[in-house]
């Protein structure tokens, strides 16, 4: 075995080593300089950097529009019924903490009853609401883990704080800084209605739930319908779906788009996009019993890569960073992107050129070649809060709630974490953004198409506190040795040994 040189008690460094795969994150996207961090961190600059970018664009677009979301019906078949909280009640201020404002002010107006978003979040943020302090880190998602150390460590005033997929379990696993959601009054049937992947990620090592997330990012492959009739001859999602069902069939449609386009246009808009879809793939975790792990999976997506990336079936642009990435859906140049629900209304609409660009209102939605998610939030609380009650009552609206859920869900808009809801929404066709909604061929539902895919995600198991990490190292290793570099995988494996040895000192290496 090689011996990667870093303790097991030094996870709570490895989130902050990496910026990247994020889940709901900062306004300000990752300004990573190549495109190998990039790319690689597809989970980083996500959500954190950039779920932020585009649910804040979102939120702009539509948090004037929250009178709709007021009556929308929707009955789970979870109990909405709680306990009493066995943790401490009674203080005065219940302090939040996230790295932006683009969801908590949202949340918050939404458990007081308040429905004009917009100018909720106006007080919330300039600390104008009674009893709430909200602490606005104002940065990426990925660097929040930083932050909330220092507040732990300071003894700061802390009661509900917000954490992301890829390192959100170095914060769940750590019975100091996050408290069973039992001891806030939850049992099992409060949320016998969010999607299964949301549970796992929300469960510490032994299985107790420790966090909830109130918004389900299943993900989906967006498509020029236009090109895709032209140069694949599809006429509907059903056709493309069959056309892009597996990766193989992916390659595929892509050589078949290169040749007839002279090289021209790509099916796919970036390799870090790909690699969402893929890692979510994967059947084992990246760490077992302590030893870092590369499945079939890591071997495919690296040959789907080359193939892709040889015949110009997927762009060179780095995610988040150029301006050609998003810029080539207007232009052709690029036929697909892999998005999640909350990049519909922001860096996927900016593809389009915007509400009436070039390109607006020609595309289509179909769940692509693997069931995926990309990025999330999760709700958790300090073991040391003083307003129990509060937090109780805040998560209650959040993920418990259906009326409340369902109307987050208009308002904001959202794709809340809640199956019954959501399918309520969907058999009514009920539009969540006009604006969003009339980017898609004869205003397709997309979110039934990502219902499918959401119900799909199976993480059970394979969820580590390394996995932002190792999976920027991975990808990092494929583009420099095999795409750019020539080499071949064995080449890539040796250079992500190395760099995880660096990154991830003692877990081995079998």
């Amino acid at each position: 075995m090689n011996t990667l040189k870093r303790t097991l008690a030094l996870v709570a460094t490895l989130a902050m080593a990496t910026t990247a795969f994020v889940g709901c994150g900062s306004s300000d996207s990752s300004s990573s300089t190549s495109e190998a961090a990039t790319d690689a961190s597809t989970d980083a600059a996500t959500e954190g950097d950039t779920e932020a970018d585009t649910q804040a664009d979102t939120e702009a677009d539509t948090e004037g529009d929250t009178e709709a979301a007021t009556d929308a019906p929707a009955t789970p078949a979870g109990s909405t019924e709680v306990g009493d909280v066995q943790l401490a009640t009674g203080g005065s201020t219940v302090t939040f903490a996230a790295w932006n404002a683009d969801d908590v002010p949202a949340l918050i107006a939404s458990w007081k009853g308040e429905t004009d978003f917009a100018a909720y979040k106006e007080k919330v943020t300039n600390g104008e609401v009674a009893g709430i302090d909200f602490v606005n880190f104002n940065c990426g998602g990925g660097d929040a883990a930083e932050k909330y150390n220092q507040l732990f460590n300071e003894g700061k005033d802390l009661d509900v704080y917000f954490v992301e997929a890829d390192w959100a379990l170095q914060y769940i696993n750590d019975d100091e800084r996050t408290a069973p959601l039992e001891k806030l009054g939850f049992t099992d049937a409060n949320f016998a209605d969010i999607y299964g992947y949301t549970d796992d990620i929300g469960k510490d090592a032994n299985g107790v739930r420790k966090g909830v997330s109130w918004q389900a990012a299943a993900g989906g492959f967006a498509y020029r319908a236009d090109l895709a009739e032209q140069y694949l001859g599809v006429k509907s999602p059903e056709e493309m779906q069959e056309k892009i069902g597996d990766w193989d069939k992916f390659v595929e449609a892509a050589k078949t788009i290169s040749e007839a386009t002279d090289g021209k246009t790509a099916l796919a808009d970036s390799l870090g996009g790909m690699w969402q879809a893929f890692a979510a793939g994967r059947k084992t975790p990246w760490v077992q019993n302590d030893v870092v792990s590369l499945d079939d999976s890591c071997e495919k997506f690296a040959d789907v890569a080359k193939q892709l990336w040889d015949c110009g079936g997927v762009t060179q642009n780095n995610q988040w960073v150029d301006a050609a990435w998003t810029g080539s859906g207007a232009t052709g140049a690029c036929m697909g992107y892999f998005v999640s629900t909350w990049g519909y209304g922001g860096f996927f609409l900016d593809a389009a050129g915007g509400v009436g660009g070039d390109t607006y209102g020609k595309w289509a939605v179909c769940q692509g070649p693997v069931p995926y998610f990309w990025g999330g939030t999760w709700i958790v609380v300090n073991p040391k809060t003083d307003n129990a009650e509060e937090a109780r009552d805040f998560i209650k609206a959040a993920t418990v709630d259906a009326d409340k859920m369902a109307a987050y869900a208009q308002a904001k808009p959202e794709y809340v974490n809640n199956k019954a809801v959501m399918d309520k929404l969907i058999a009514d066709d009920v539009v969540f953004n006009a604006d969003i909604t009339g980017n898609f061929v004869d205003n397709q539902n997309i979110y039934a198409v990502l219902a499918d895919n959401a119900k799909s995600i199976d993480f059970n198991g394979l969820i580590t506190p390394y996995d932002a990490t190792l999976k920027g190292d991975f990808i990092n290793a494929v583009k420099e040795e095999i795409l750019v570099g020539g080499g071949t995988y064995e080449d890539a494996t040796e250079a992500f040994l190395d760099k995880a040895s660096i990154d991830l000192p003692g877990l081995n290496w079998d």
